[in-house]
């Protein structure tokens, strides 16, 4: 029997990473999705939706922020269903806050979503796929990422340093065949409540005025194939009419 082929999105949610788990089965991926229990009725429903179109999917309801069931999760996955070759990490945590009611929780609690829980996970994967000498491991950023917004003090930082991250890991990690690069999403996402809560995005029946998950998903795709001598370790993805 040849060796599974697994790929990891913590933080499968209902737009970018449900797009990039459906994508990666489609191509023949076993697709493992993580979402916090809380959300564990949406979580087992990619599950089913990944079987029904005949993939292989596993669906575990956990804490990114926390490390002892960060590494569980790791050490599961390499033993009950196959090594590792895609990691992403997909995790949002976009609030809006006025400095001044930027309780001290919530500052932490999004650092700890958008930027720790993304070193926990960036760090377990590359402790199995150094050995190995390949593999990938993909950090969803935002517009935040590059700048801060008003209101945005929380979300910039934290997604300024999972950049950071992204960036020191690629340094390390590339001479020893591990493809790390960092996203930049910067627009809309198609999601139901984007079309619920933004109708002006959609301009009659266009929809490329918005970023497409699938599309998105197809650049997550594109950067696991590249071949070392070219590797991309940044990507900006925005609509056509976004300004920028």
């Amino acid at each position: 029997m040849p060796e599974k082929k697994v790929c990891l999105v913590v933080g499968a949610g209902d737009g970018t990473g449900a797009a990039v788990a459906e994508k990666f089965a489609r191509e023949g991926y076993t697709t493992c999705v993580v979402r916090r229990e809380r959300h564990l009725d949406k979580l087992n429903a990619l599950v089913e939706k990944i079987r029904r179109q005949d993939g292989e999917a596993h669906g575990f309801g956990i804490d990114a922020r926390d490390e002892e069931q960060i590494v569980r999760l790791f050490n599961a996955i390499e033993s009950d269903i196959g090594q590792l070759e895609v990691v992403v990490f997909n995790i949002g945590a976009n609030v809006w806050f006025p400095i001044t009611d930027t309780t001290s929780q919530v500052f932490k609690k999004v650092w700890e979503l958008a930027c720790f829980a993304g070193f926990l996970t960036g760090r377990e994967a590359a402790a199995r796929m150094a050995p190995r000498k390949q593999g990938s491991i993909f950090f969803t950023g935002a517009t935040a990422s590059i700048r801060g917004g008003s209101h945005f003090a929380a979300f910039a930082s934290a997604k300024n340093g999972l950049r950071a991250l992204a960036q020191s890991m690629a340094r390390e990690l590339g001479p020893q065949g591990i493809h790390v690069a960092h996203l930049v999403i910067d627009g809309a996402i198609d999601t139901p409540w984007i079309r619920e809560n933004f109708p002006d995005k959609f301009d009659g029946s266009r929809v490329d005025n918005v970023l497409n998950p699938e599309d998105i998903a197809d650049a997550y795709w594109m950067l696991h194939q590249q071949k070392r001598s070219a590797w991309t370790h940044e990507l900006d993805l925005r609509p056509w009419v976004e300004k920028w």
